[in-house]
């Protein structure tokens, strides 16, 4: 009986962690397109763009604080459901989708905080962007392919700017939130097939009382 009490608790406890998270990425998606109306992706006008946005205009400075502190809360979040999707484990179809889409979510969550660093175009961001490319550079046969398409070729300048930008909003950035769902609606067929099973065992033990 404590171990279906467990099993339950964890179950609903994914659930509700899942739902924070969809929840997190809207908020960071309407965020980001409310930010994208006056950020600059180039390699001067970001960090100006981003100055403006919370010196300047209304509200920016919320905006863009609320996008930073959604995009980290995804990561934690994610981390702690596969725990908890982990310790709760039920071998079937619905708990392997919501474990997949949980990873990859997860990873995406990841890519997201990674595309970030070098938009705001600042000190920091520019060398520790310097020491992934490096890192990317060394993987063997693809690490020069990867890097150039990331920078553009040559230095980082306002076309890699434009690149991160695109794979940041355009890409992770989508493909983040149908995860995300994906993730939620599996989770919710888990619980839809369990209580199923729940019911189908409650008539079965009545029907065997009964006789």
């Amino acid at each position: 009986m404590q171990s279906t009490l467990v099993d339950r608790f964890l179950r609903r406890l994914a659930t509700i962690l899942s739902v924070v998270i969809l929840t997190l990425i809207l908020i960071y998606t309407s965020t980001g397109v409310l930010l994208s109306f006056y950020y600059e992706p180039t390699a001067g006008g970001a960090y100006n763009s981003l100055q403006m946005i919370n010196t300047q205009v209304s509200y920016g400075w919320l905006f863009y604080r609320t996008h930073e502190i959604a995009g980290n809360a995804v990561i934690a979040i994610a981390l702690i459901n596969l725990i908890v999707m982990f310790l709760g484990r039920q071998f079937r179809p619905s708990w392997l989708a919501a474990w997949i889409s949980g990873i990859l979510l997860t990873l995406s969550a990841m890519g997201l905080s990674w595309t970030a660093m070098l938009l705001g175009w600042n000190q920091e961001g520019y060398w520790r962007f310097q020491i992934e490319l490096g890192t990317i550079e060394a993987i063997p046969f693809i690490g020069r392919q990867l890097r150039d398409i990331l920078v553009g070729g040559g230095a980082i300048n306002t076309l890699t700017v434009q690149h991160l930008y695109s794979l940041h909003t355009y890409v992770i950035g989508t493909a983040g939130l149908i995860l995300a769902i994906v993730n939620l609606s599996a989770l919710l067929w888990q619980e839809w097939e369990m209580s199923h099973e729940q019911d189908v065992i409650q008539l079965v033990d009545a029907s065997l009382a009964e006789s």
